[in-house]
């Protein structure tokens, strides 16, 4: 073998004469991850790892993948996932796979299972296609300790919660999350979330938080998410970062702003963002949250007292008033357990249904009956401005996640992110309308988000890396699921590697479970 170095630019050309690989890609357009120029070459896995980068002359392969014409990049890594539940079912997780998505950080917004230890055990035996890391949720930890009580908690139950991240952490959770919009995170004082951020930090981990508040109060949420960084001394991640509802359309220039003065500040501050208008959470979010108060016994006697019921919904009424809304149209059934005819349907529409008057009150009775006679109803709300969406696109530091689980094909109305969110960015946002450039929109799916959760040996196409690689068409990478049809899989990859085995062949899913726990180093 003779190895010829060439120093072209920034980039170590390796010419190889003679070597064999188990796969050798060869004739690609490397977009390596570091948002760098593109550049010609070929790359050599052995097992697992990337390592060989450069011209191969005569070195073959167990397996050639030909890769003229195609962009090969890292695999990218979704930094806001929910695949709790969804990994037992659907192990080949095709809806990220397919989206080019090589590795999760699941356990956001506050929830997460609460044995991480157990949870890593059960996902080394089952065996999935994608890398999986997790967070410790806030919303777990203090549920497991005190139900939903609306209260801030004792000394000892404080200890027990702060017991129980320090375990997540030894176990390898990347981080801590919280959800403060939900029950029973909506609870707690800013102080008990400091106390329990600091048990992450002495573990290098992440602070990563849905907010209180992304509308009216926006700019005081992000600031108590920069101030327990602060505080708790650890990086702070800013979930799925928007602006909602028309009165606050075009604060996000406010918002970047708040994120740029933390990091001037010297506090390691990012955030990530699904490239949609229409976000997705439960039906519960429109319901004040004093009404969840001791969990969903003490819910359903508020909702049977009719001077309370009455009341809810006058708050409910009001607060459309606040957002600049006429009605529940903007409002989606994702998923409705007790009626899936009801899936797909606004909440103004299934009002309709059951004979009622097109009015605010009679819309909101709608929802109080679909929240009492069914757990966790899955809603998709249109609630943002395409403008704030591409400012937010264009911050240096901000990822694309899908906030999205595993999808059980054609099951349900589910929000299109869970199929498409990356490939989104590519087709739409880079390729069309040429928002941000294709290298740089790479380095925040791969070695920015590797960076965040020291996910040391991935995002990168550098020798010595794991080998997670996606190799894609630019001309044709798009999206193809839409609200009206979520369940579509994206366009555009020819192959993708998950820690060397090919789990993406000629653009079909091999069934490949090549997946591994990703723990915290």
């Amino acid at each position: 073998m003779r190895l010829l170095l060439f120093c072209t630019g920034l980039f170590l050309v390796h010419t190889l004469q003679s070597q064999s690989f188990d796969i050798l890609i060869k004739n690609g357009k490397i977009v390596d991850g570091t948002g760098n120029s593109w550049f010609y070459g070929d790359v050599g896995i052995l097992k697992d790892k990337i390592v060989w980068i450069g011209k191969a002359e005569t070195a073959t392969g167990l397996r050639v993948l030909d890769a003229r014409g195609l962009i090969v990049a890292p695999g990218f890594i979704d930094v806001h996932a929910h695949i709790e539940g969804g990994e037992l079912t659907t192990p080949t997780a095709d809806n990220f796979i397919h989206d080019g998505v090589t590795s999760v950080v699941t356990g956001n917004c506050g929830g997460s299972n609460l044995d991480i230890a157990n949870y890593f055990n059960r996902l080394d035996s089952i065996k999935t296609s994608i890398n999986i890391a997790s967070l410790i949720g806030h919303n777990t930890v203090r549920r497991s300790v005190m139900g939903d009580l609306q209260r801030d908690p004792s000394l000892e139950e404080l200890g027990n919660m702060e017991a129980q991240v320090k375990d997540a952490m030894l176990a390898g959770a990347v981080g801590f999350s919280t959800g403060l919009i939900y029950v029973p995170g909506t609870y707690s004082k800013t102080s008990e979330v400091v106390s329990l951020a600091r048990v992450a930090s002495q573990f290098n981990g992440v602070y990563a938080s849905h907010i209180r508040d992304e509308g009216d109060h926006v700019t005081d949420a992000i600031n108590e998410a920069i101030n327990i960084g602060r505080e708790a001394k650890l990086p702070v991640e800013i979930s799925h970062f928007k602006v909602t509802y028309k009165p606050n359309w075009g604060r996000s220039a406010e918002t970047l702003q708040l994120v740029e003065s933390a990091r001037r500040e010297g506090l390691d501050v990012t955030i990530d963002q699904y490239p949609y208008i229409a976000s997705s959470t439960t039906l519960d979010t429109t319901l004040p949250t004093w009404v969840f108060s001791g969990g969903r016994d003490s819910m359903n006697l508020r909702l049977e007292n009719p001077a309370t019921r009455l009341k809810i919904k006058k708050e409910m009424v009001d607060n459309l008033k606040k957002k600049q809304l006429k009605n529940y149209s903007y409002a989606l059934v994702a998923r409705y357990a007790l009626d899936t005819t009801f899936n797909g349907k606004t909440i103004s529409e299934i009002n309709k249904l059951k004979g009622r008057k097109a009015k605010t009150m009679e819309e909101a009775e709608t929802i109080l009956e679909m929240v009492a006679s069914a757990n966790r109803t899955q809603m998709v709300y249109f609630s943002m401005d395409e403008k704030d969406l591409i400012r937010i696109l264009q911050y240096p530091f901000n990822m694309f996640a899908s906030d999205a689980g595993i999808a059980k094909f054609g099951s349900g109305m589910p929000h299109p992110r869970a199929y498409g969110t990356n490939t989104r960015v590519l087709g739409r946002y880079v390729r069309e309308q040429k928002a941000i450039r294709l290298e740089e929109a790479i380095r925040r799916m791969t070695s920015l988000p590797a960076q965040k959760f020291n996910l040391r040996d991935r995002g990168l196409i550098r020798e010595g890396q794991a080998a997670d690689i996606v190799i894609f068409d630019e001309a044709k990478v798009g999206d193809a699921a839409t609200f009206a049809r979520p369940h579509a899989y994206s366009n555009g990859f020819a192959y993708m590697l998950v820690n060397g085995e090919v789990v993406i062949d000629q653009g079909k899913h091999t069934g490949v479970r090549s997946g591994m726990v990703l723990r915290r180093k």
